[in-house]
């Protein structure tokens, strides 16, 4: 797979796609990130890419043009599955999408900043528009990150027990059950027993039971 981010500010990036799962996905060749600053591709000499909106609104707009090569030279490269604009008001980031989308080839992914981008390239060169919730941020680049993180770790190979992420919460529209570990009792708080006990059906049905009950008082709204 191949992420390539399209940003003005590259630097946020830097630090969140070159460490954990994320470092080694890479180095395995799983996946290649790579993060291109959209001034590059700008034909002003100041390397300007925003500019007033129409209509006299606050704030300022990232232009047509500099995305539009951004874009372009990419896809004169390869072929592209998704380009993927992160906004607030775009379809809501969750699992089932995370799933779907560690299935894509190569994706696209355009951080929103400022006022937002020129509509025109919604409308004639994005295909997907997410959010990661509802609310508003400086700029898409921490969205661009969280997407990259859980799509990447579910590309096999890139976590060392792969039932790990199968077992995750909202895979199966349930949040995860408890989980602990050594020592068994501390300061009197005690494990359930039944983890203890071995019986891997036992345990099998107590997570289960666990998680519903958890999703259901936690999480109704997945129930």
């Amino acid at each position: 797979m191949r992420i390539d981010i399209i940003t003005v500010l590259p630097e946020i990036l830097e630090s969140s796609l070159n460490y954990s799962i994320l470092k080694r996905a890479q180095e395995k060749e799983l996946v290649e990130i790579q993060v291109h600053n959209l001034r590059d591709y700008s034909l002003d000499k100041h390397r300007r890419v925003d500019d007033y909106p129409f209509g006299g609104q606050a704030g300022m707009v990232l232009q047509c043009e500099p995305v539009d090569r951004a874009v372009s030279a990419l896809k004169q490269a390869r072929a592209y599955d998704e380009v993927i604009y992160t906004s607030p008001d775009g379809e809501r980031f969750n699992q089932a999408m995370a799933n779907r989308l560690s299935l894509c080839g190569n994706l696209i992914i355009l951080c929103g900043h400022y006022k937002g981008i020129d509509y025109r390239i919604r409308e004639h060169l994005i295909t997907l528009e997410i959010s990661i919730g509802d609310y508003v941020l400086t700029g898409g680049e921490l969205a661009a990150a969280v997407m990259a993180d859980a799509i990447v770790r579910l590309i096999p190979g890139a976590i060392g027990d792969e039932q790990s992420a199968l077992s995750d919460s909202f895979q199966d529209n349930l949040l995860a059950p408890p989980v602990y570990t050594r020592p068994s009792n501390y300061k009197g708080w005690v494990v359930p027993e039944v983890l203890l006990s071995g019986h891997e059906a036992k345990i099998k049905e107590w997570e289960l039971q666990q998680s519903i009950e958890r999703t259901q008082r936690l999480r109704p709204d997945l129930v």
